[in-house]
């Protein structure tokens, strides 16, 4: 007889080991690409979005699981991971792994036979370089940062291609955003928390360097590039002037957090700076959807 008790507790332990709230994220952003790319059709094709983002999400919420599952020994020595599932043993980790694997199928099969080869291949590609590349290089090389960008930055693309199934120049100018945005942010957190990524062996760039000035430099020159590469949706006719004047405010505001944190080095500064991309995220994919989506 089940104990339903353990049942629904398993259950519980294997949702939040997708990491809901990074895959809520990564849906934004593909539904943000898919509208871009319509640019005002979306209405009529509300089935073809509904299925990219089921089928992304399954991807995503098994990449995720894998990734918990290979770093579940190093997440059991670092004080903000040590109470995942994986990490304290409250989870199988033969379950999580078959059922990580089996997400991953089956959100890249429900893409390929019902929204586009193309679209199929880019998740799949998330995936792959998440769970196999970035992973590991997470213990190799500082690098990882700019590896890992790549899969946070693929699921926008997918969400253009879901609509397009092409990747013309508004796909990789989105592609772009996310990739350098991405830098700053992590930069910030992985500052915030050096020692413990040291604890769990992790090859952060703040580990390899505690004083925080390669990070910082790196978060200023990301979030420098981040302006031009942001209004270039404008130029190619994709925003408006509403959207064009939101993203330079907001990229001059994420610029100064930046430089403020390189200057002053201090915890309150660094949470500042994580703090300002988040609000950045969402305020330009808003931007994009109201100045790019609709109103296009």
């Amino acid at each position: 007889m089940i104990n339903q008790g353990t049942f629904f507790g398993t259950l519980l332990d294997l949702w939040k080991l997708t990491k809901p709230r990074v895959i809520g994220m990564v849906l934004v952003t593909t539904v943000t690409g898919f509208i871009v790319a319509a640019g005002g059709e979306q209405f009529s094709h509300l089935l073809l979005l509904a299925l990219a983002v089921l089928g992304t999400g399954l991807a995503g919420g098994g990449s995720t699981m894998l990734n918990n599952y290979l770093e579940r020994e190093s997440d059991a020595l670092m004080l903000r991971t040590k109470g995942r599932a994986t990490a304290s043993g409250r989870v199988e980790p033969n379950l999580v792994l078959a059922v990580g694997v089996l997400m991953v199928i089956a959100g890249v099969a429900l893409l390929a036979a019902t929204v586009n080869l193309l679209t199929a291949f880019l998740v799949l590609l998330t995936a792959f370089i998440y769970v196999l590349v970035y992973t590991p290089l997470k213990k190799i090389t500082w690098l990882n940062t700019s590896v890992g960008a790549v899969t946070g930055a693929l699921p926008i693309m997918a969400g253009w291609t879901a609509y397009a199934n092409n990747l013309k120049p508004g796909a990789w100018i989105l592609f772009g955003i996310l990739y350098l945005w991405q830098h700053p942010h992590v930069f910030a957190v992985y500052w915030m928390y050096r020692e413990d990524y040291a604890a769990g062996g992790y090859k952060m760039l703040p580990v390899i360097d505690p004083s925080g000035r390669r990070s910082f430099r790196q978060a200023i020159l990301f979030s420098l590039a981040l302006i031009p590469v942001s209004i270039a949706l404008t130029f190619f006719g994709l925003t408006g002037g509403v959207y064009l004047v939101g993203a330079v405010f907001l990229g001059a505001a994420l610029l100064a957090t930046s430089l403020t944190l390189a200057q002053r080095r201090t915890m309150r500064d660094a949470k500042r700076v994580m703090l300002m991309s988040l609000i950045y995220l969402p305020s330009l994919l808003l931007l994009i959807i109201l100045d790019g989506g609709l109103v296009r």
